[in-house]
């Protein structure tokens, strides 16, 4: 079945979002076919149900691993017969657009070959094609320890933040990591050949100063945005944005591109033997950190409470989600796995409201419809059981 075979054309709907879904053989079910409004969607069910499921899905129509990272393989549905298809219809404000992505076990050598991408029906070159159409953003429980944890899960983050302004960030930084990684290799060579070492160094650095000129740039604008309109009466406190990392500060400084490259392609030539020792590359865009400030407190993000902690990351999620908006001239569809949880009425009231002023279709998942009763009107709500979706 090709990616967007279940899906048939439709009248453009009256804000951006998705107003169909279908499902083959994915996670927990063996087909599921949901026609949508552009509203928001909410999924309620037990723990288990597959609420999640149906949100990784849509995270598919992005670029990327979706929103568990998971390898393509590991969301064929168990017992099935090791493909998946995801289609979508997409209302836009140039017409409806059909999107779809699919999983064919065994048609390749790797997952790269093996995963296919359609829109309106023609296969697309690369999954950033995707990104013309379509931004989609989520927030799941995985990520509440965001500020606590390692670097590396923020660089993660601040990634995907950058790859919603910029199609091309995810592929510049997959080409750096894998030519980091054929220096890394080069340099464990009693005597590695010096004039292929200053090739990967200048890749490395060209790509390097790309890839932080855009972190650079989308931690700027998005620190602009959230002093221009803060509220420091918000249940969503604001954050205050810092960008840590040698590249980035150099980027930061300003100054011709090709100046920047240079003295990183510099730091590289005279690191290669500390290095080598060291088994890996030390400079670079691998190692920066985005560091977040609780504004209010003027406290660090990982020494806030658990509950603000929260709040600010839905807080961060949504102001990044105004700039896209801005940026992009259309709202991005948001997925908000578990949002109400450990939310009491007055944030989640505010949150329904804030989430509506974007403008864009946000899909929630919860297990107590109660929770979301102050949406009635504006949303479709769905309860999710035994392998299967009704409205309510």
């Amino acid at each position: 079945m090709s990616p967007d075979e279940a899906i048939e054309p439709a009248a453009v709907a009256p804000r951006p979002g998705l107003t169909a879904l279908g499902l083959v053989d994915f996670r927990s079910y063996s087909s599921l076919d949901l026609k949508l409004s552009t509203g928001h969607v909410v999924l309620v069910g037990d723990n288990g149900a597959g609420k999640t499921n149906v949100l990784e899905a849509v995270s598919l129509l992005a670029p990327g691993r979706g929103l568990r990272r998971a390898t393509l393989d590991s969301v064929a549905r168990a017992g099935g017969p090791g493909g998946w298809t995801v289609s979508a219809r997409l209302a836009a404000r140039d017409g409806a657009i059909r999107l779809g992505t699919a999983f064919e076990a065994g048609s390749g050598e790797g997952e790269a070959r093996s995963r296919q991408i359609r829109i309106d029906g023609e296969p697309a070159k690369s999954a950033e094609d995707l990104l013309d159409y379509l931004t989609v953003l989520w927030l799941t429980p995985s990520m509440d320890g965001l500020f606590a944890g390692p670097a590396a899960d923020r660089r993660r983050f601040l990634d995907r933040l950058v790859l919603a302004l910029d199609p091309r960030h995810g592929t510049r930084v997959a080409l750096f990591e894998k030519t980091m990684r054929g220096r890394n290799r080069l340099l464990e060579d009693d005597r590695p050949d010096a004039v292929w070492l200053d090739a990967i160094e200048a890749q490395l650095a060209e790509l390097g100063v790309a890839i932080a000129s855009a972190r650079v740039e989308t931690v700027a604008c998005l620190a602009r945005l959230i002093a221009a309109g803060r509220d420091d009466g918000s249940p969503f406190p604001h954050a205050n944005l810092m960008l840590e990392g040698e590249i980035e500060a150099m980027a930061a400084a300003g100054g011709p591109a090709a100046d920047t490259e240079d003295r990183y392609r510099r730091l590289l030539a005279e690191g290669r033997r500390r290095d080598a020792g060291a088994g890996r590359t030390l400079d670079g865009p691998h190692r920066a950190d985005l560091v977040v400030e609780h504004g209010p407190k003027r406290v660090a993000a990982e020494r806030s409470s658990t509950g603000e902690q929260k709040a600010l990351l839905i807080g961060l999620v949504l102001a990044h989600a105004r700039l896209v908006a801005e940026t992009r001239g259309c709202a991005p569809i948001l997925l908000l796995d578990e949002i109400a949880a450990h939310l009491d009425e007055r944030r989640r009231s505010a949150l329904f409201d804030r989430l509506d002023a974007l403008g864009g279709q946000c899909w929630m998942t919860g297990t107590d419809a109660e929770a979301f009763r102050s949406l009635a009107g504006r949303a479709q709500l769905f309860e999710v059981a035994g392998g299967g979706i009704t409205p309510t």
